[in-house]
């Protein structure tokens, strides 16, 4: 754990010195959340009601880096499991660490969508189309893998602590929400007819899924804070993460909503769209009061001596959900309330990751991030 959270408080004695390099063998599943980070950031912004040139080519190249540090990650991470296998079996069968491994789904799956939505300027349609189905594809199983897998290795291998909830344990149940999410663009791809509704219903199902598992869990994570105070300064910022499964739930529904018509009967297109409102209206409210509530705690632990750690990543993709959800409830309401709120998310976003981007760039050449704890 202390891989994956450790940060020196503010008031360290020279927290800005160098360390060894560890190499890889520090790197561990957590490093997906900054691909996710980043690539939310062209999906949500071309989710925005605004147009410009200059907007979109820097929704492309937020796209190109995305889908150049999976990449990177991916090669990394291999070479990781190829000579330390002994540290990747330790995270695995570590509960606060395992978890994390839903972020490699979901890190997949929204360069995928990326691709559809920004990338195929750049790659043309019909590949951008084949990308993100392939990438939708393996995204999906790898979060199928990580919804029943992580949690069989919490009930079955890790020794789980009274009080030791923490919003961490969503990762791997919120990924299949966000195939629920992304899929919806490719239904007007497929054939009419058959194929089309099939993979619209299949979305429902991953969205059904993984909304009835983090409602399991979410009473937890609230108790724990409840019955035993706020988190370790460290994890603090995952706090953000409960806004995952809100803001994704609220894109999925308006997503599905918009390609139902053709793929199902009328009535039922029409169902689903006051679906979408009904549900997202209410849901969206409640993450807006989350998200007070995770800013006062993060404000409470910066007072503290927060210091910088990969937890930050937590800000971005979550808050990004939340950009697309917004944008969608005002496509589907056409209150102007919703465009403006889906902005001004947009905002805080772009800054959360310029700032944790470049605290996290400086971490790896100051080789604190990758240093062996302690």
């Amino acid at each position: 754990m202390a891989a994956l959270t450790h940060a020196p408080s503010r008031t360290a004695p020279d927290p800005a010195a160098p360390r060894p390099p560890g190499g890889v063998r520090q790197l561990g599943p957590n490093w997906y959340a900054a691909v996710m980070g980043t690539a939310i950031v062209a999906s949500a912004g071309t989710a925005l009601p605004l147009t410009s040139p200059v907007l979109h080519t820097g929704y492309r190249v937020v796209w190109a880096l995305s889908a150049l540090l999976l990449l990177t990650l991916f090669t990394a991470r291999a070479v990781h499991w190829l000579r330390h296998s002994d540290q990747a079996r330790r995270h695995l069968g570590d509960p606060a660490v395992a978890p994390f491994y839903g972020c490699l789904a979901m890190a997949v799956l929204a360069v995928g969508g990326g691709t559809l939505a920004v990338g195929r300027d750049v790659l043309g349609e019909p590949a951008a189309v084949a990308v993100d189905a392939v990438l939708w594809t393996l995204g999906t199983l790898l979060g199928l893998a990580a919804a029943v897998g992580i949690p069989y290795l919490m009930v079955t291998r890790h020794r789980i602590e009274p009080g030791s909830a923490s919003p961490v344990w969503l990762l791997p149940l919120v990924a299949p929400m966000v195939s629920a999410a992304l899929g919806p663009a490719l239904v007007p791809h497929l054939p009419a007819g058959p194929w089309q509704r099939a993979l619209l219903l299949a979305c429902y199902a991953l969205f059904g899924m993984s909304l009835l598992a983090t409602l399991l869990v979410l009473p937890l994570v609230v108790s724990r804070l409840l019955h035993h105070g706020p988190l370790p300064l460290a994890l603090t910022p995952t706090l953000f993460l409960v806004l995952g499964p809100l803001g994704q739930s609220t894109t999925a529904v308006g997503n599905l909503a918009g390609a139902a018509p053709g793929a199902v009967d009328a009535p039922t297109a029409h169902a689903m769209a006051a679906f979408a409102v009904l549900y997202g209206v209410p849901v969206m409210g409640f993450a807006l009061l989350w998200l007070a509530l995770a800013t006062a705690m993060v404000v409470r632990a910066w007072r503290r001596g927060m210091g910088f750690a990969m937890t930050w990543w937590g800000f971005t993709f979550p808050l990004g959900t939340c950009v697309t959800g917004a944008a969608g409830l005002a496509r589907h309401t056409g209150l102007a309330a919703f465009d403006w709120l889906a902005v001004g998310l947009f905002a805080v976003l772009v800054t959360a990751v310029a700032v944790t981007g470049t605290r996290t760039a400086d971490g790896l050449v100051r080789g604190r991030l990758l240093a062996p704890p302690g």
